[in-house]
């Protein structure tokens, strides 16, 4: 199928995309071997990972799992294990690495991404942070370097899939009217709002289509990753905020569709699982098995459509504010969403809180024109100050 193999470096290998990544690289041993592995603190979980997958390096961020992890692994497997933030970018940009998996969760994700752009790699896009933080400067790191960019998100490549797009997978936006966004509506959809305001972390967390990791179980809930991705779309696709809207569609079966301007409506159908952007990003303009089942449209039954409901979920309509503000703006409200999402799951605060804290630092904390990564992290720091303040606050008059 391809000339030669190619090496991958996965950037948050034992979370739920890597290591659906890498399910769909030990399907495809002729065209894909694992460069280098990287994780937070899951030793065990990387060691496992690194024993079957035999990486050059493995790195993680916390020193003390770097140790750990040292330790654990056989000498003779050959695997060097790195620590830090300046290792997780000399892998992401190594001479040898092809493509890049970035699937860092949050503003953590945005540094290695951006080497890996600045570097010219296939990357493939899993972490909205690093386009909702820099998308200036992440879109034009891609096209200095020569990069080639896919969207992993399951919406943003069911984007992509429905456009033409040159050599170097840059879209075709000629004739677009608009891109529609599909959501789940999340497990919180048919709720009142007192309910909402009542739930609990746990029922954040459990999402009725999806298998994800709990900041962004609770995103889901809130819509806050639909607004991410609202953000993610119009820098991706280049596009104005009236021209994406978001359309809630509970099966998650058709996964986003592009309107032309003739009246055409192009969709994305297929059964809820990863590993199909992640096939379709590894090998594009190919085509390869991702070990996911045919779509049954029979048994599916019906596919339902709605609009969703800013009253009770205000912050899809924070993102979108925040596009239209522009500069900053963005990055203050991905920095303000983590600190309040991370509170509410060590239940400091409730689930209604957490646009209430992200409207709070957008009004305390000034937008600017980010000129380089330096003014986006004195940004996203400015922030989380704020949201803890607000957090402190709420804590203390309760």
């Amino acid at each position: 199928m391809m000339s030669e193999r190619r090496w991958v470096t996965v950037l948050g290998a034992t979370g739920s995309i890597g290591q659906s990544t890498l399910d769909v690289i030990s399907r495809h041993p002729d065209s894909y071997r694992v460069f280098a592995l990287a994780a937070n603190q899951s030793v065990e979980a990387m060691q496992a990972l690194c024993i079957k997958h035999q990486p050059r390096y493995a790195v993680m961020t916390c020193a003390d799992a770097a140790q750990a992890l040292r330790s654990a692994l056989p000498e003779a497997l050959g695997t060097e294990v790195l620590q830090g933030d300046s290792a997780l970018a000399m892998i992401a940009s190594h001479a040898d690495v092809d493509v890049v998996m970035a699937a860092i969760v949050g503003a953590a994700g945005l540094p290695s991404a951006l080497a890996a752009a600045e570097a010219g790699k296939r990357v493939l896009l899993a972490n909205k942070e690093a386009l909702v933080m820099a998308g200036h400067l992440f879109m034009a790191a891609v096209e200095r370097s020569g990069a080639v960019l896919l969207p992993i998100d399951s919406e943003h490549n069911a984007i992509f899939q429905c456009l033409p797009a040159n050599d170097r997978a840059q879209p075709e936006m000629a004739g677009v009217s608009k891109v529609l966004l599909t959501a789940s509506g999340g497990p919180f959809r048919c709720w009142s709002s007192e309910d909402i305001a009542l739930a609990t972390p746990e029922q954040a967390c459990a999402h009725p289509n999806w298998s994800m990791g709990r900041k962004i179980s609770v995103d889901s809930a809130s819509l806050m990753n639909k607004g991410l991705e609202f953000i993610e779309a119009c820098w991706l696709f280049d596009l104005r905020p009236e021209q994406v809207e978001v359309v809630v569609h509970p099966q998650s079966i058709v996964h986003s569709m592009v309107q032309y301007r003739d009246g055409s409506v192009l969709a994305q159908l297929g059964n809820p699982d990863m590993r199909t952007p992640i096939a379709h990003g590894l090998a594009w303009p190919q085509r390869i098995d991702a070990g996911v089942g045919p779509l049954d449209l029979v048994a599916a039954g019906k596919l339902d459509f709605e609009a969703p409901d800013e009253a009770r979920f205000p912050c899809l309509r924070l993102a979108r504010e925040a596009v239209e503000q522009g500069g900053t703006s963005m990055a203050l409200v991905n920095a303000a969403n983590e600190i309040a999402v991370a509170s509410f799951l060590d239940s400091a605060i409730g689930f209604a809180q957490i646009p209430a804290i992200i409207e709070q630092v957008v009004e305390r904390v000034s937008s600017v024109e980010p000129d380089d990564l330096a003014v986006v992290k004195k940004a996203d720091s400015d922030a989380r100050e704020a949201a803890l303040e607000a957090v402190a606050r709420l804590r203390t008059s309760h």
